[in-house]
């Protein structure tokens, strides 16, 4: 459907709006819906861009987060969803039979607890409700969940008692979602408790796993969780760009694309 032709501002404005809602917008499809060309809207994109307003991608555009933003899961989880379901997916792969993991609150991390076979034996830990409640079911997988302090809108225990109590364990895989993924700055969240928390996880597993969708790569949040050169496997989406999976693999990253 194409929308009426409207002045430069309202244009963009829309554009914003777009973004806000879907977390990414298409050259192609937002030429077609304005009537106007494509340079017109790749030009829409760069002065966005000079306003830090969104970042520039191949073919389009993704939302750039502000730091310090901590949105509620019901929001996270209408965000890149296709994205996210291919990642859980793919993530699900990596886990093997016997495997103790650890699961990070997210709504990526959700879509790959769906995928989970019901065929293998596991031990889950997890500081995440929603984690917990879609593994209530698996009579093969055992779920230990740490005490704490309730993260309402994230639905996970954060806090020195969910710190404590995970410092018992040691694990083989843990698979953590993330809000931003910059090269200098690593990985980070709006949260800085979760940080915290998710800095205890890094220490006491094997293998450390970043679920993050391409929306999320060269964005930085509030507190930072690690550098990368602590993670060991990326999965993200074919939105990508090859240059920055190219760097990611220079700096000792492997990159899984969904």
């Amino acid at each position: 459907m194409t929308i009426k032709k409207r002045s430069t501002v309202q244009r963009r404005t829309i554009i914003l709006e777009k973004l806000e809602t879907k977390g990414q917008v298409n050259v192609t499809d937002l030429s077609k819906q304005f009537e106007v060309s494509e340079v017109t809207i790749r030009n829409d994109f760069l002065q966005l861009e000079k306003k830090n307003m969104l970042i520039r991608a191949r073919g389009g555009a993704i939302k750039t987060h502000r730091v310090g933003v901590d949105f509620e899961l019901s929001k996270k989880q209408k965000l890149n969803l296709d994205q996210k379901k291919k990642i859980g997916k793919r993530a699900s792969k990596i886990i093997k039979d016997g495997d103790t993991i650890i699961i990070d609150a997210g709504t990526t991390t959700q879509e790959m607890v769906k995928n989970i076979s019901p065929d293998i034996h596991l031990t889950v830990i997890t500081n995440a409700l929603n984690i917990a409640n879609n593994l209530v079911y698996n009579d093969k997988v055992q779920v230990i969940m740490p005490g704490g302090f309730l993260r309402k809108g994230a639905l996970s225990m954060i806090g020195s008692p969910a710190e404590t109590q995970i410092r018992n364990y040691l694990c083989d895989k843990l698979f953590l979602g993330v809000d931003g993924l910059d090269f200098e700055f690593g990985i980070s969240t709006p949260n800085i408790e979760e940080a915290h928390l998710n800095q205890t996880m890094i220490e006491i597993s094997r293998q450390i796993i970043v679920l993050a969708d391409s929306s999320k790569i060269k964005n930085r949040s509030l507190a930072v969780i690690c550098p990368l050169s602590q993670i060991d496997v990326v999965i993200t989406d074919d939105r990508i760009l090859p240059e920055d999976q190219a760097k990611l693999e220079q700096m000792g990253v492997e990159v899984l694309i969904a």
